[in-house]
């Protein structure tokens, strides 16, 4: 555990170099991978040694490797896919903040900044780069939250997706429930890739594209509004801010999906309390428990309907507007 990062960092090389896709026809030798991913064969040996020994891939003879269980999900034409994902977590605009994690927990403030000279999402709206390589992580999330068959949307006409990126999530909700319509809204700079997703899976005409900042205001029109994995981002304020705007948006028979990882009051397993500390030393966000969310709700004059899990840790808030 305490060498875990050397793990981490080995997962998202071999992501970025796309060993997991080279292999996806059969075992091949490391010589060969490595002339394909264009890399020093020694190198790579290594790394697909080492990565054997936590079986990602398996060395079936010497030097030869091959996909195992824990290999597949990092090809990128997979159900389920965590390549994106393995490729944000080895970025350093995440490991070098972690390693200011001690600053963070005397100061209770991100050490973004610091490290960067300005706030997490201001660097990404500056950074192609990186906001690529964000919203690809993001959209791989939203495909796996499965909301499109774990909640009921036949009663709905517009879903509006709050900093819906590239619609990914939006784009799995359409394709299932044929009769809605689907607003993304979201900054202008990211709307570019929400249109090119949509076009891509023959849903854009279903779509209005609508640019914006959610601490000014929200789009109006739709009568499900849905905010993923963007509440945790936020300190109370912020977060309390977004929902104030998404409620003036609503209708009174609206109603609001947040789509979160909710903390136990206690003894929570660890990924959570993990992600927790990820958005303090990264944004000054936080994950909440469910009395957390119903306080920060009735804030936005909203009443907490309805909390279900949906898997893999992420539990659907339903809020209406409170009467």
């Amino acid at each position: 555990m305490i060498a875990a990062y050397q793990v981490t960092q080995a997962i998202h090389v071999a992501a970025v170099l796309g060993i997991a896709d080279l292999l996806k026809d059969g075992p091949r030798d490391s010589d060969l991978l490595a002339q394909l991913a264009d890399v020093n064969p020694d190198g790579l040996y290594r790394l697909l040694r080492a990565l054997a020994g936590v079986g990602i891939f398996a060395e079936v003879e010497p030097r030869r490797f091959a996909l195992t269980p824990l290999a597949e999900p990092l090809r990128t034409d997979v159900p389920d896919s965590v390549h994106a994902f393995a490729a944000l977590q080895g970025q350093p605009w995440i490991w070098r903040p972690w390693g200011r994690l001690l600053d963070a927990v005397k100061t209770g403030n991100s050490v973004f900044p610091d490290e960067y000279g300005m706030p997490f999402f201001d660097y990404f709206t500056r950074n192609e780069q990186a906001r690529t390589v964000l919203q690809a992580a993001l959209a791989g999330s939203g495909r796996r939250t499965g909301l499109a068959d774990h909640y009921d949307f036949s009663q709905s006409s517009t879903v509006a997706d709050i900093a819906g990126g590239q619609g990914a999530l939006l784009g799995t909700i359409l394709s299932k429930y044929q009769h809605l319509r689907g607003i993304v809204f979201d900054r202008a700079v990211v709307l570019a890739h929400a249109r090119q997703h949509l076009t891509e899976v023959g849903l854009i005409d279903r779509c209005d594209l609508v640019g914006g900042d959610f601490f000014e205001s929200v789009v109006v029109g739709a009568d499900t509004y849905l905010l993923s994995q963007v509440l945790h981002d936020w300190n109370d304020n912020a977060a309390l801010t977004i929902l104030t705007n998404c409620r003036r948006a609503m209708p009174e028979h609206g109603r609001l999906l947040a789509i979160e990882r909710i903390l136990p009051e206690r003894q929570a397993p660890i990924r959570g309390p993990l992600g927790d500390l990820n958005m303090l030393v990264l944004m000054n966000g936080r994950e909440r428990t469910r009395d957390e969310y119903e306080a920060l709700l009735a804030k936005a004059d909203l009443r907490l309907a309805q909390v279900s899990e949906m898997g893999d840790g992420f539990s659907v808030i339903e809020a209406v507007p409170r009467t």
